[in-house]
């Protein structure tokens, strides 16, 4: 199974990430774009594991998360990985507040502990919105239809979620495995 800790996102700020992605697959670019259904932040991939690692890693997240109040978050931008001349993964940014940031490092901290190796690279908080196609290039003028300014109104996170990845060709299907409240 193939698990990863997130946070789901609220009706409202779902609506605003969903509406800017439908706006963007019109745009018919080589880009394989992720469902609307299902957007989340992701605080820590763990990959393919057995199912004999779920109980260690809730114990983990349920621990970190444990006096970690709700967390306003706002969209910030949309962005790009690794850089603008050669984008390969399109996202929606999320404003990196002290609480986010404190909690994905409990949890980073928390996997090293059950024998995850760290990320290795500062944690950039983001909705991951489409991949370039393999071999392919976005064309010229994109980057003016990307780039956004008004991202909606804040929002309030309430809860993070141990999620189990089910891969199709159809796509990922996420299913909760475990829901930890914020306080």
């Amino acid at each position: 199974m193939r698990l990863f800790i997130a946070i789901p996102l609220p009706s409202a700020a779902e609506t605003t990430a969903a509406g800017l992605l439908t706006d963007l697959k019109a745009q018919q670019w080589p880009v394989r774009w992720v469902r609307d259904r299902g957007l989340h932040l992701t605080l820590k991939f763990f990959g393919e594991l057995t199912s004999d690692r779920v109980d260690a890693i809730g114990e983990m997240l349920a621990f970190a998360s444990s006096d970690v109040r709700a967390i306003g978050l706002s969209f910030s931008a949309t962005g790009v990985f690794p850089d603008w001349e050669r984008p390969r993964v399109l996202f929606l940014g999320v404003d990196p507040v002290p609480e986010l940031e404190l909690l994905q490092d409990r949890i980073e901290r928390g996997g090293e502990r059950l024998g995850f190796a760290p990320e290795g690279r500062p944690f950039q908080p983001h909705l991951t919105l489409g991949r370039v196609r393999e071999g392919h290039r976005l064309p010229a003028g994109w980057r003016t239809t990307f780039e956004r300014g008004d991202l909606g109104d804040p929002f309030l996170v309430d809860r993070v979620v141990l999620y189990e990845s089910s891969l199709s060709p159809a796509g990922p299907t996420y299913t909760a495995r475990l829901e930890v409240p914020l306080r």
